[in-house]
């Protein structure tokens, strides 16, 4: 029979792995409290949390959400890292944590539902961050249009061009082009 508190820390685990848009998994053996603070104070503004988790009560909240991928990422120690927002911002700080400090190890990742190998997550931190990528969708779809501004803007030019020549030529020229 499961205590209470046991079955309280599988829905919290259910909710952080159902809410989050990001979810890491990472072995932090050897990582001081001090480091582990550190990382949470740096992703703390990105709408992430950090929770040390236990991996058999891990596994039952994966199972909860249909995350049953997840079962061989539950090995040795295992620290939940769940974002709510945008993912790039904290798999970059994840991922600069863990080359630098050569100890947080990453195991691999949930991303909108789908499990990701700690390579992705490493290619996930090199993307541009998601205000940029809009801003590249709007430039390439105003790119076109200002094309196209261009051609119009050059064939009424080029009327324009054709009329004073001919105003010029019929012998009318400045009070034509005063017109």
């Amino acid at each position: 029979m499961p205590t209470a508190k046991k079955v309280q820390e599988v829905e919290e685990i259910s909710q952080l792995l159902s809410g989050a848009t990001l979810s890491i998994l990472a072995d932090y053996r050897g990582l001081s409290v001090a480091d582990l603070q550190g990382l949470r104070a740096q992703l703390r503004p990105h709408e992430t949390k950090v929770r040390v988790v236990k991996n058999t009560l891990t596994r039952i909240a994966a199972e909860r959400v249909g995350l049953t991928d997840l079962q061989p990422l539950l090995e040795g120690p295992t620290a939940l890292i769940a974002v709510q927002g945008d993912p790039v911002q904290p798999a970059k700080i994840i991922n600069d944590f863990a080359r630098t400090s050569r100890i947080l190890q990453v195991k691999g990742a949930v991303l909108e539902g789908q499990v990701i190998p700690a390579s992705e997550v490493e290619r996930l931190a090199t993307l541009p961050p998601r205000e940029v990528l809009l801003g590249r969708v709007v430039g390439g779809l105003q790119s076109p249009l200002y094309g196209l501004v261009g051609v119009l803007a050059g064939t009424i030019r080029s009327l324009q061009y054709v009329l004073q020549a001919r105003a010029e030529q019929l012998g009318g020229g400045e009070s034509a082009a005063a017109a």
